[in-house]
């Protein structure tokens, strides 16, 4: 009977870095649209673009346990970019906030170079170094 090696669990640095990185990239990608529609560049505005994908991205660190493999871009990178711009359309349709086929198309391309982008950049270089 052979046994497989369990993978090693990050360690909760790891985690919680991954976790504000991914946050961060959400509030940056929200204020840069904001920027670019000349909208007032306050902290309630912000929040108030950014909170419908933050609580997408919670719901789906949660959904793909992304604590397990936060670097993995397949089993992390992917579904974490997917949902959370599913869930936050979902909550901007919801409480009124516009969902422009546009907007839609660019949320999908800026959320993928972000969310799955800095997962990327990040295995290659450990590839590399091994």
């Amino acid at each position: 009977m052979s046994r497989t090696p369990q993978a090693i669990a990050p360690a909760p640095r790891t985690v919680i870095a991954a976790a504000l990185l991914d946050a961060t990239l959400v509030v940056i990608f929200a204020a840069l649209g904001r920027s670019s529609h000349s909208r007032d560049a306050t902290a309630l505005g912000l929040l108030e673009t950014a909170w419908p994908f933050l609580a997408g991205l919670a719901i789906m660190w949660l959904i793909v346990r992304a604590w397990r493999a936060p670097g993995d871009v397949i089993r992390t990178g992917v579904p974490i970019w997917s949902g959370t711009v599913l869930f936050g359309m979902l909550l901007r349709a919801l409480t009124g906030a516009g969902t422009a086929f546009s907007f839609v198309l660019v949320t999908i391309t800026v959320l993928c170079l972000f969310l799955v982008g800095w997962r990327l950049i990040s295995t290659l270089i450990r590839r590399r170094r091994a």
